[in-house]
């Protein structure tokens, strides 16, 4: 190519340096951003994808360094620009998005006045035509009432609102190079779909290039035109998209597949396959191919005895690898799916909820509370059931009441109304505090982030026999020693992890703590909400496995809340959709993945990023945000949303809540919807794909 790169790696190498060592986190890393195109950047946490970010933005802090090699941007090496010349370059030529919105912005500051500031410092323009410009950019960002907007302070927005104002920040000055780490992750998948498309429809506008940090393979597919794989501080594989994604010539990137939900993938015929072993230490590297312990291929006395270079790969344009053995490898027999296992049999009823409401009373907006009361309307009418060794995924956006509902399984709150029963023990209106301990242990709940569940003083085996105290489980501190170790043993973790500290554990490790947990006194059902959101891609897979085989054992009831799609197909047997405290679908999960949907469930299966190339979607865009609980529309509570809501006649939709409809044999898939059953049962699906 002729064309001058917009940014080049070229053989770079950043340390870290503390007081005792030198740490490595980038090495020998290169890769080539042409004018126009988007790369994405992948890879396990601490695989140095972040590190190469901010080696751009020449913001290592006071410990790192470039170490070795160059970063060109448009052919001028930065490491010898003065700091004037990189500020000028900041913000006006090259531009970064942080995971957190909250991180660039000013909450003291109104977000016209920190928007108009990128234009006014970098291009000295007039405040007057700097905030017209802020209007304009609030606006290609669509961002509705954008006046509104401008006065407002950045606490006023919702989440995906302040990352669409760090977006317009990033754009004012419309620069040449837009680097994104993980901008979407906290983001609902509906409002992830939404940015995403702003993104690229604006870097097609104002042509831009894009380097893009995630962890989610989908995301990536959908959003470059190349992907870079990190693994240990080195690039392993890089290419075009459909040449990496439908020729990888690494074991690394194939792990990676093997470890994600993609669709064929299934929990006891095809279930995913977790990258043995753990991630090395930057201090701690294996000598030849860092990826040789963990991988199928590897060759001792010859893997590990020299440096591996990047190869190219015949055939494909500007598609490299770090694989000694990529020509030699039948990559055909890395197929999706593990070994099956067996699938549980599903047993009756163990929880049962019948209308169900959680209400909550807040002061009113007027001062000293001189706005009397209003009334949060978090769950409506909750009418369903799990069985006995079911999966049963709670999925929907925020503030659809999926919390608030697992709140009340637990008994941290109490229901409003209606009733709730474990088999056959009303639970709804009993506060934890009043539970006895064998209620309390038939109930356990998995929390998202394991770092904040588990107490940092406290070793792990006193936290779990903590458990079992709190559960009545032993009659001595010796049998509950030995139960501990057990369920050690139940999740997988060596016996001697019982005296280490939490801060000693990776992320995954203290997931499974939490997981031992929680199973400690033999729960009935086990409420897991968003258990795998932060793990890699490779930890997930092997947590997801260990709780199916858990479930398989104990005859669990798992109730899994989650917002990734992707990991509901794989892991659910039935799924239950809430939108603002209502559910609007539930049934089998190839049921509600197919036709007919609800047209909420439409949306959400839309927005789901998949990783394969052979899938197509439909593209269907859910318009303005999630009203607020605090003032639900009237009839039905999708309405003010839904694309379908024409077809239904005489306002309908508008005026009353619509009625379950059922579907199917033995009316096991039920839609809360107007529309007449023709146009349900006459729906396109959203998902296709091609076959093999």
């Amino acid at each position: 190519m002729t064309e001058t790169p917009i940014l080049e790696f070229e053989s770079l190498s950043i340390s870290f340096f503390t007081r005792r060592r030198e740490i490595p986190a980038v090495m020998d890393f290169s890769a080539r951003l042409m004018p126009g195109e988007a790369m994405g950047l992948v890879g396990e946490s601490g695989c140095g994808k972040s590190t190469v970010a901010l080696g751009v933005m020449r913001d290592l802090g006071a410990t790192g360094r470039i170490t070795g090699g160059t970063i060109r941007y448009r052919g001028r090496d930065m490491a010898t620009l003065s700091p004037d010349e990189l500020r000028a370059l900041r913000g006006r030529e090259i531009a970064m998005i942080y995971q957190e919105p909250m991180a660039s912005l000013n909450p003291a500051m109104r977000i016209g006045r920190q928007l108009m500031e990128v234009p006014i410092i970098h291009e000295g323009v007039s405040k007057p035509e700097a905030r017209a410009r802020a209007l304009d950019v609030v606006r290609d960002v669509q961002l509705p009432d954008p006046e509104r907007i401008l006065r407002a302070y950045p606490h006023e927005l919702s989440g995906g609102q302040q990352q669409r104002i760090v977006i317009a920040m990033a754009l004012m000055a419309s620069p040449a190079l837009l680097i994104l780490d993980e901008p979407t992750t906290a983001l609902d998948v509906t409002v992830e779909a939404a940015v995403l498309d702003l993104v690229r429809d604006l870097g097609r506008k104002y042509g831009t290039s894009m380097l893009f940090i995630s962890h989610n393979l989908g995301l990536v597919l959908e959003t470059c035109d190349r992907i870079c794989v990190m693994y240990s501080g080195e690039a392993v594989e890089t290419g075009a998209i459909g040449d990496v994604f439908d020729t990888m010539r690494h074991p690394y990137t194939q792990a990676l597949f093997r470890a994600i939900p993609l669709p064929g993938a299934d929990k006891t015929a095809k279930p995913l396959v977790a990258i043995p072993g753990n991630f090395p230490l930057p201090d701690e590297r294996p000598p030849g191919c860092n990826f040789g312990p963990r991988c199928a291929h590897f060759r001792a006395g010859r893997c590990d005895t020299q440096e591996i270079p990047m190869f190219d790969v015949p055939g494909d344009r500007r598609h490299r690898t770090r694989c000694l053995r990529h020509d030699e490898i039948d990559w055909s027999r890395m197929a999706l799916g593990g070994a099956p296992d067996t699938a549980a049999r599903i047993g009756g009823p163990v929880l049962r909820l019948e209308g169900v409401r959680k209400y909550y009373e807040v002061a009113g907006a007027g001062w000293f509370g001189s706005g009397g009361t209003q009334v949060v309307k978090a769950n409506e009418d909750l009418s369903f059931e799990a069985r006995e060794a079911e999966t049963l995924a709670i999925v929907g956006e925020s503030g659809c009441g999926k919390s608030t509902l697992a709140r009340m399984l637990t008994g941290l709150e109490t229901a409003t109304a209606g009733t709730i029963t474990l088999d056959g023990r009303s639970i709804g209106d009993v506060p934890v505090h009043r539970r006895g301990p064998g209620t309390v242990a038939d109930i356990q709940m998995i929390f998202q982030n394991p770092f904040d569940t588990l107490n940092p003083s406290m070793t792990v085996g006193r936290q779990i026999r903590r458990a079992l105290e709190v559960f009545g489980v032993g009659r001595s501190e010796r049998e509950r020693r030995d139960r501990m170790l057990d369920l050690l043993d139940l999740v997988k973790l060596p016996r001697e992890f019982a005296s280490r500290l939490p801060r000693q554990l990776s992320g995954g490790q203290k997931q499974r703590v939490g997981i031992a947990r929680a199973f400690g006194g033999d729960a009935r059902i086990v409420v897991a909400d968003e258990p795998v959101s932060a793990l890699d891609v490779s930890v997930q897979a092997a947590v997801a496995d260990l709780l199916m085989e858990i479930q398989r054992q104990h005859r669990t009831t798992l109730l899994f809340i989650s917002h990734d799609l992707s990991i509901v197909r794989y892991l659910a047997d039935r799924v239950l959709v809430m939108y603002l405290g209502h559910v609007v679908e539930i049934g089998d999960t190839a049921d509600v993945f197919a036709p007919p949907y609800h047209p909420y469930t439409e949306a959400l299966l839309s927005a789901v990023p998949v990783a394969d190339t052979r899938v197509r979607k439909k593209h269907v865009v859910l318009e303005g945000e999630v009203p607020s609980a605090m003032d639900p529309p009237p009839g039905c509570p999708f309405q003010t949303r839904c694309r379908w809501k024409s077809r239904v006649p005489d306002g309908l939709c508008e005026r009353e809540v619509p009625p379950m409809v059922a579907f199917g044999p033995g009316g096991r898939h039920q839609i809360k919807c107007h529309l007449a059953r023709a146009e349900l049962e006459a729906m396109d699906p959203v998902i296709t794909r091609a076959p093999d």
